[in-house]
């Protein structure tokens, strides 16, 4: 039988254990549990590090149980990739093993007071002032900020980090090293492309820089070895796996850019998930960009090999404005049925949708953006709404294309998307109509986790990426069906309706809600 090589997939809302053949890349098998998000406070985003773990051995038993029933032996899996939500910040006692703290999810925004001091101190009042390091603008999306916030509030981190038990880590870190023993030999280590989202390492050395980790005062003690994406970290422990090379490590938007096979310089995909994020490969160079995008490490595939690069748009919020449409407004009952509500429309009416509930992204980078919904009448009903919801998923992607278009100056002709939201047939054909190119979607939609296979595969000898080795992927085409001019008009509105969303949250003083006088 082919060499198999599995993949743990451990994204915001959910973590996913799949299988897959080295030589055709066939999905074998799969299992997917959901993750719950709580939040304690208006624009906090907590998880419990303990049930990230238990989803992983959860999903990781069923697969092999799954794989059994199919008459495959496991034995065949011959290496494992990790590809995780990045940002996701988590400090842990290497004594004990426990977790000091929830991990503090990359939507965070509690740490926007920080960010704002943080910029008013940088010469000029510049965002971008560790932007020539980092390849990142100051804000509340990377590590370096929530952990900060950790070292300054939660007492357990602080005696940790003074008797010298505390380890940071980014989710990837945290996997790897239960994986591989915990507080029993556990491997403390991350990879370039998700140590390059922390704003504690530089994109240029490729290593932790110790001025920036001054500038946050983040003690570099408790920081994991940097590695490359490709090479093995350390071994299962325990589990039906035990004894299996832990060999492949990806955020999850590199590990989707090789999963579809973008490792030439030029090559792009947009992954709709729980955010929006669109990916340029610009090889082995980082480009900066006047546009708003972020520069990030893409992946090393091999400790001898050259690190790529990519330029980066982020959106918040895509996948999470049709859960918000659920869980919080009870106008579905489950995320596929927004397609049915949207079709049922078949336009917005006028109404445009702004999702900024963690403040905007790329291309703006303006935490003090809070979400807001134009253009509502006595006409408009739930379907508008739907209708509306999806278009501001397309509108996003639309100003981070125009954004890196302008930075790169080749315009793409097309884009290569994935992720869970891309099933959503409407909501494609949108994307196609809004940006005025072909979108193209493969069948097997579970890029991140095939990138991160890839990664483990190759480190081990069982997977080829060279580029007459890639595998063969099947994919459906949509093209534009709408007139550009009506296109450019709605794209012009959601501008505006944008603005709107502008300086809202500030830190001004205002009234005083609680203050019993009043």
């Amino acid at each position: 039988m082919d060499p198999l090589v599995a993949a743990i997939d451990q994204g915001t809302s959910s973590t996913r254990f799949l299988v897959f053949n080295a030589k055709t890349a066939e999905l074998m098998s799969q299992h997917q549990v959901e993750i719950k998000q709580s939040f304690p406070k208006e624009g906090w985003v907590e998880e419990d590090p303990k049930e990230i773990m238990q989803s992983i051995y959860e999903c990781m038993e069923r697969t092999c149980e799954k794989l059994r029933l199919l008459n495959i032996d496991i034995s065949n899996i011959k290496a494992l990739g990790v590809t995780n939500q990045r940002e996701t910040t988590l400090v842990w006692d290497k004594e004990t093993g426990e977790p000091l703290y929830n991990a503090i999810v990359w939507l965070d925004l509690r740490t926007q007071s920080t960010v704002e001091s943080l910029i008013n101190k940088s010469p000029g009042k510049n965002k971008n002032h560790l932007k020539h390091k980092t390849g990142l603008p100051i804000s509340t999306y990377f590590s370096a900020v929530k952990l900060r916030w950790l070292l300054d509030n939660v007492e357990e981190v602080q005696q940790a980090v003074l008797s010298q038990r505390a380890m940071f880590g980014t989710v990837d870190s945290w996997i790897i090293w239960c994986l591989t023993g915990g507080n029993n030999g556990g491997v403390h280590c991350t990879d370039v492309s998700n140590a390059s989202r922390t704003m504690l390492f530089n994109i240029h050395s490729m290593d932790w820089d110790p001025e920036l980790c001054r500038y946050f005062d983040v003690p570099m003690e408790v920081l994991a070895t940097v590695r490359s994406s490709s090479e093995i970290y350390g071994w299962m422990k325990s589990g039906s796996l035990a004894g299996v090379p832990i060999s492949g490590c990806l955020g999850d938007q590199s590990a989707a850019l090789v999963g579809q096979m973008c490792l030439r310089e030029g090559q792009s995909k947009n992954t709709y998930g729980t955010g929006c994020f669109m990916l340029r490969n610009t090889g082995t160079k980082p480009l900066m960009s006047d546009h708003g995008l972020l520069t990030t490490v893409a992946y090393k595939l091999g400790k001898d090999e050259p690190a790529c690069y990519a330029l980066e748009g982020s959106v918040a919020i895509a996948g999470a404005v049709v859960c918000w449409l659920k869980d919080n407004l009870g106008i579905v009952q489950s995320s596929s049925e927004i397609e049915k509500l949207a079709a049922a429309a078949g336009t917005s009416h006028g109404c445009y949708f702004v999702p900024a509930f963690s403040g905007l992204y790329a291309p703006y980078w303006e935490p003090s953006a809070r979400g807001i919904i134009c253009g509502l009448t006595q006409f408009t009903n739930r379907n508008h709404l739907a209708f509306a919801a999806l278009e501001a998923v397309c509108f996003q992607t639309r100003e981070i294309l125009d954004a890196m278009n302008q930075d790169s100056g080749v315009p793409l002709t097309e884009l290569q998307v994935d992720g869970g939201m891309t099933s959503n047939r409407l909501l494609m054909q949108l994307q196609a109509d809004i940006l005025c190119i072909p979108v193209v979607r493969p069948t097997m939609s579970e890029t991140t986790a095939l990138g991160a296979a890839m990664a483990a595969g190759a480190a081990v000898g069982v997977w080829s990426l060279s580029p007459s080795h890639l595998p063969h992927v099947t994919s459906e085409k949509y093209e534009p069906q709408i007139n550009p001019d009506e296109s450019e008009f709605r794209y012009a509105r959601w501008k505006k309706a944008v603005q709107r969303s502008m300086n809202w949250e500030t830190n001004e003083p205002c009234c005083n809600t609680n203050d019993p006088q009043l």
